[in-house]
């Protein structure tokens, strides 16, 4: 029997199988799609919440640790997979940020750097960014990762595990119990047992946990992007206005995204939203205009109550544990709330105050 069961192959359930495997301990990932192809695949991969400073202390606790993980683990994967998942650190330039006064005193209070920049600095930095701005935000320690790459680049590491057991194509439909155990998952396939089962199934975590009685608050939550096919050098870093951004990646590609859509399972791209997107990216880069959209899509966000992900021991049941619900900061939280659990787990001292994330009763 297997130590640890993960059931979903996203950004949180391969980090947390790479973490078990880590440690020594024989691992299955079971994924019902191909892992790595939800919402980590259709995110944009910047390593911070969007205005970190408009978020509660449970995600910035978590937000932070994880941004200085990043780094360390692209390199790594670089070196073991042969596969670059492009962490850049060049910054970010907030233009026209309502709330200025309190992003500077949350950057004094966590010592971010984070300064106001006058229009020299500003179009400095990015030339493209649309005329007549005299002053903006800018935070130079934001880095941002090209997640398809890094989704690849965990799948090839995971693969070549000894201890790593990959099912992909498993579409899990309950969990299995043994009076007050969980003792695995019952797959069109068959059955998969483990000494311990652990939940990290996105926007289809709920539904899973509804199997055995456990009502956890998780909805999908759609979100569109498109992306251009831009020289390179065009924009060198991520710029964000009104909720809107652009993220610049190696070959000169450009994401601009996102939406919010609350429509169930429904992952259909929709022409107005297209629109919406080539707009606002225009209104942030006007050059832009001359670029072909190479490409639109969706994704579904786990949402939870305030952003905040459920993260430790299912309340009632011994050997499950969840790791779900971190709606649009999935990637920017995965290092240090997979860390938090695997702690948890293995009996080490927590990274941070474990409390915020249970799960309900």
């Amino acid at each position: 029997m297997r130590d640890f069961l993960v059931v979903g192959g996203g950004v949180i359930g391969m980090m947390t199988t790479l973490q078990l495997a880590d440690a020594g301990h024989r691992v299955t990932l079971v994924e019902r799609g191909e892992c790595g192809r939800e919402a980590s695949w259709a995110g944009g991969g910047i390593v911070s919440p969007l205005y970190p400073w408009r978020y509660s202390m449970p995600i910035s606790q978590l937000s932070r640790w994880s941004e200085g993980f990043y780094p360390e683990l692209s390199l790594r994967l670089l070196e073991e997979t042969g596969i670059d998942p492009e962490y850049r650190q060049k910054g970010l330039l907030y233009l026209r940020v309502d709330d200025e006064a309190r992003a500077l005193e949350w950057a004094r209070e966590v010592g971010k750097p984070l300064e106001r920049v006058g229009a020299d600095f500003l179009y400095a930095k990015e030339p493209q960014a649309a005329p007549g701005f005299e002053n903006g935000l800018w935070m130079p320690t934001l880095g941002s990762i090209r997640n398809p790459r890094l989704v690849q680049a965990l799948r090839a590491r995971l693969e070549a595990m000894p201890k790593v057991e990959l099912r992909e194509g498993v579409a899990v439909e309950r969990l299995l119990t043994e009076g007050d155990r969980v003792v695995g998952v019952a797959s069109r396939d068959g059955q998969l047992s483990a000494e311990h089962t652990i939940v990290c199934g996105g926007a289809w975590a709920g539904q899973l946990l509804g199997t055995v009685g456990i009502d956890l608050p998780v909805r999908p939550v759609k979100g569109q992007m498109i992306l251009f096919k831009a020289p390179p050098g065009l924009v060198e870093r991520v710029v964000l206005m009104d909720g809107r951004y652009v993220i610049p990646r190696n070959d000169g590609r450009i994401l601009a995204g996102s939406t919010l859509e609350d429509v169930g399972y429904d992952k259909a791209t929709t022409a107005e939203a297209r629109e919406s997107l080539h707009a606002s990216a225009l209104c942030i880069i006007p050059a832009l205009a001359q670029c072909p959209v190479e490409h639109h899509w969706a994704g579904l966000r786990p949402g939870s109550p305030d952003g905040i992900p459920f993260i430790g021991a299912a309340p009632g049941l011994q050997g499950l544990s969840v790791n779900a619900g971190h709606y649009r900061n999935g990637l920017v939280l995965a290092p240090a709330s997979t860390r938090l659990l695997v702690d948890a787990l293995l009996g080490r001292t927590p990274i941070v105050d474990p409390e915020p994330y249970r799960l309900p009763a």
